[in-house]
């Protein structure tokens, strides 16, 4: 696990102290390369960043996102769970977005916050590319062939190991109504397995959008500090 706080604004600029600081999981160190280099490009949050690299399937990002949670820094953080994915349905490419309305896994379904909003917000901040709606579903091993349509099946949209279990450890740890979202890129899609020999071209277009994907998280973070009405 490697988690790194990163400042809000340039590095001599305070964080906003009223903000909830925002985290950012990812399970690989590819991923975390890319949020991170999106963060210094990718505009300003309303608070403290931290992009935590839990390490691969859900114990794993169970533990580390329990762990990062129940620090005092974190305790109150919105939480993003981000990285790539399996794309469930046919016509999916390498590079298109997916933004859960929920997660499922093992202990259950957990319902996201301000799915909408993300979308719009992807759709700016990475043109051209298609943003996908729908369950994210959640898996200990890497899915192929015949798992993935039986996946399909259930209504899922797209597969990965991390995010049911980073959104569920979110919400039983310190604040349970914190505001919790998963956005992911396809890096593999039915008629593109990572078995084929497209999977390099595939891996550098999902880095490419993951690298991206940071204005579209600000924006969803300052959008849970305006007033209700």
């Amino acid at each position: 696990m490697a988690a790194e706080p990163e400042p809000s604004g340039s590095a001599h600029a305070p964080a906003v102290p009223s903000a909830a600081p925002l985290l950012i999981a990812c399970a690989l160190g590819i991923e975390q390369l890319a949020l991170r280099s999106g963060r210094r490009h990718g505009g300003t949050s309303p608070g403290p960043v931290t992009v935590l690299r839990t390490g691969m399937g859900p114990a794993n990002a169970q533990r580390a996102v329990t762990r990062a949670l129940e620090g005092g820094e974190l305790r109150g953080a919105a939480v993003v769970a981000s990285g790539f994915c399996a794309g469930l349905e046919p016509g999916m490419h390498p590079g298109d977005l997916v933004v859960a309305d929920e997660t499922r896994g093992p202990g259950g379904s957990t319902r996201c916050t301000g799915t909408e909003l993300l979308v719009d917000a992807l759709a700016r901040a990475v043109p051209g590319r298609t943003v996908h709606s729908g369950p994210l579903t959640g898996s200990d091993h890497v899915v192929r062939g015949q798992e993935r349509a039986q996946l399909r099946g259930t209504g899922a949209i797209a597969v990965d190991m991390e995010s049911a279990a980073t959104l569920r450890s979110a919400l039983s740890t310190g604040v349970r109504s914190r505001p919790v979202a998963a956005v992911r890129v396809v890096v593999d899609a039915p008629e593109h397995e990572l078995v084929r020999i497209g999977t390099v071209r595939g891996g550098i277009s999902a880095f490419r959008v993951l690298r991206s994907v940071m204005p579209a998280f600000f924006e969803w973070h300052r959008s849970l500090l305006l007033p209700r009405r």
